[in-house]
């Protein structure tokens, strides 16, 4: 099937922005000059340029032309927030491209992580979070099974992980350890990233109660996130 000449277009800005040719405050070709690069109406490059102005790509200034948005998010890592209501609270789309989410048996090194014992019934999903077009975390999830027994069947383009198990399993403590890091082909790959890129890893484990229910490896590019916190400080 022929691809729609609009998304042809979207496609190859996305690509321009990816690859850096683009980048935040460039200007993007106006509607003419789409129309005549791409052979299409003036209709066909409107549209695309609107769908990526609403998914939060581009922005639009009157009487000067259309721009690439800044691209980098504000994150609350720290913090447990739900990525899909911080994105939309952004005014972008959310979509999740889910790899994996099955029953496994723990092996020496998750056992480790969930403090249990090997052979204990986990769940294990992988799940790429995406920011309108680009891919903005790598979620890599250890769940203990008995205290998320739902946890495999969930559809988790609906919801998110943090949605169901903070629900399921509430929680009551939570350690967080975050690092910098050289990705592995695979990871660059499903994240989108260029060679020697670095990424942002956090290692999130949760308890519920006095049981240790989740571990999360959230891998996020460094060139698209920026890491915040916020604190008081009492005085005495």
């Amino acid at each position: 099937m022929t691809e729609p000449r609009y998304r042809e277009i979207k496609r190859s800005i996305v690509a321009s922005i990816r690859s850096g040719m683009l980048k935040p405050g460039d200007r993007v070709q106006s509607e003419a000059e789409i129309v005549e690069q791409f052979g299409v109406s003036r209709m066909t490059a409107n549209r695309a340029l609107r769908e990526l102005t609403d998914a939060g790509l581009l922005t639009r200034r009157s009487g000067a032309g259309t721009f690439i948005a800044d691209a980098k998010p504000i994150g609350h890592m720290i913090e447990i927030r739900n990525i899909a209501d911080e994105i939309r609270a952004r005014g972008h789309a959310y979509r999740s491209r889910v790899l994996r989410n099955d029953a496994i048996k723990a092996d020496a090194k998750q056992a480790t992580l969930l403090d249990v014992r090997v052979g204990v019934r986990l769940f294990h999903s992988i799940i790429v979070h995406h920011e309108a077009d680009f891919p903005i975390q790598l979620e890599d999830r250890l769940v203990l099974a008995s205290a998320a027994p739902g946890y495999g069947e969930t559809d988790f383009h609906q919801q998110t992980p943090n949605e169901y198990l903070t629900r399921i399993a509430p929680i009551a403590r939570v350690e967080h350890r975050v690092t910098a890091a050289l990705p592995d082909p695979e990871v660059r790959a499903l994240l989108g990233m260029q060679e020697l890129d670095p990424v942002l890893v956090m290692d999130r484990r949760t308890w519920s109660g006095d049981r240790l229910v989740s571990h999360a490896t959230l891998t996020h590019p460094a060139s698209r996130y920026a890491l915040t916190a916020t604190f008081e400080v009492k005085l005495d």
